[in-house]
Formats: C-alpha cells, structure tokens, sequence
C-alpha cells in the first residue's frame, strides 16, 4: 500500500489515497494503530484517508493514533487539500471536502514551484451551546467556567469546531507539565466524549501562545480546530481582536473570525515529508 506522510506546523499524519487503495472498514482502527506507531510503524498522529465524496467533492476520514475516530482536524484537512491538489486529484484552487458528514470550503494557494503551499479553510460557525461541544453543565454556554480537574482548580471556555475542545488561559505555558494534566482533562467527566484541551498565554492582543493535548493522541506540535477554539475562547473573553495569530510548538497558524457571517477561517502551511510503500 503506498502512503504519503505530511504535516501542518508539525501535526503530522499518514495519508492514504482512498481513490486507488483500497482498506477493509472493519480493519482501519487497527491500521491507524500500526502505522501511527513511532517505533514499530511509520510514526504519526493519525491516519487520514482521501476518499471520493459523499456531499463534497471529496472526503476526510480521520483516525486518532489510538484508532479512534475523529470528526475534523484542521491541519490535517489542510494537508487534505495540498495531496489533492499536488498528486492531481483536482486542479482546482477551489474545493470542497467533507469530514463526518460536515462540508469545509478551501482555498489553495500555489508556490512558486507549482505546489500548494498554504491553505485557507473556512471551518464553519464555532458551536458554543454546551450539550453539543459537548460538556457537562448547568449554563448554556461555558464561557471563563471554572472545573477541577485532579484537584486543581481553572478556567476554561468550551467550543467545538466539529470535534470538543476546552481552552484554558493560563501563565507559563512553556514549562507546563502537559503531560501530568493533559489526560486528567481529556478523561473528565464533565465531557462525555472526551476533549481536547488547549493551554493558552496572551502575548498581546494579536499573538498567543498555545499547547494542546489532543484527545486520543497526546501532545502534538499543532491542532488547527484548536487553534481556532483558541482563537474564538479569546475573543469571546476579550483578550484579543477578531483576528489572531495562534502560536504553538510547530509553527503559527492564522485564525480570524467573520462574526457578521459567524465563520472561522483558518489559514496555515501544509508540507510533504514524504512517499512510502508499506
């Protein structure tokens, strides 16, 4: 079977071009497993298959480094439009790809060598209302609420993007021990399907600071549906303007939130690492 491994600001994923292979329903939970493997396999966070469409012109079927099943992921859907584009499924700078049932809109932007180098994703209208993030609670809305999670008290703004994340702001970031809460979060039980979780400094009104422990994964260097949850639990606690640059440990990604027409817009790198045959 031949792959593709790519990434976004270092979010990498293997891909697979579901048009010309072809992999068992019941058997893609344990390849994602196998493959996402950084010791005995190709080494990722996840699986994505390209497939043909259902409601879009194309389809992206995400898979954890768990084997889990994931709704969206925003580097990964960038990544999705550049082996589109690059391995000549379309020509078109303009597609549509759909990722459970939900149709994202993007616009590819060439280098100067003919390949994708960048990707605008309108990801859609940030869900607030907490039963479909979804999180445990008695607002509608969980906005600066505050949640004890082993033993230690914060704050934290829940958004979806499609998949659940809780955005917490906080100081020292860079040395926090993600590792130690990280999970703590992700298995609460205030979030029914668990949750990725964002941990966020202002460095002003139009930079912040991001780490995020991604649900079914661990740590990675980037989450573009958290850097827009990021982005939009920001605005909505006033600490920045409606166009943000999302700091996180592979690079920056570009988030800006049209409230007239209530859409995010994600804008970030999409790289090859490389071919493979497995």
């Amino acid at each position: 079977m031949k792959f593709t491994k790519m990434q976004g600001c270092g979010n990498d994923y293997v891909y697979i071009n579901g048009f010309t292979e072809h992999v068992l329903q019941e058997e893609k939970s344990e390849l994602a497993i196998k493959l996402s493997n950084r010791n005995f396999g190709i080494g990722s966070d996840g699986l994505i298959f390209i497939n043909p469409g259902k409601v879009a012109e194309f389809e992206m079927e995400m898979y954890n480094a768990d084997g889990s099943r994931s709704e969206m992921c925003g580097n990964g859907m960038r990544c999705v439009g550049k082996y589109i584009y690059d391995y000549g499924l379309s020509d078109k700078t303009e597609i549509t790809v759909e990722s459970a049932g939900a149709i994202k809109y993007l616009t590819l932007y060439p280098g100067a060598d003919g390949k994708i180098e960048k990707v605008r994703v309108n990801m859609g209208s940030p869900i607030l209302e907490a039963a479909q993030v979804p999180v445990v609670s008695d607002n509608d809305k969980v906005i600066d609420e505050s949640i004890t999670v082993n033993g230690n008290e914060y704050k934290m703004t829940c958004v979806s993007m499609g998949n659940p994340h809780a955005v917490v702001f906080m100081e020292g970031v860079k040395d926090l021990d993600i590792e130690a809460v990280g999970p703590y979060f992700e298995n609460h039980e205030r979030f029914p399907r668990r949750t990725n979780t964002e941990f966020v400094e202002i460095i002003d009104r139009g930079h912040v600071f991001m780490r995020v422990w991604e649900r079914g994964t661990g740590e990675t260097l980037a989450c573009g549906t958290g850097c827009c949850a990021t982005a939009v639990a920001c605005i909505l606690n006033g600490h920045t303007d409606d166009r943000v640059e999302v700091e996180v440990l592979g690079g920056r990604i570009q988030i800006e939130w049209d409230k007239a027409a209530n859409v995010i817009y994600m804008t970030g790198p999409a790289r090859v690492s490389f071919d493979g045959e497995i």
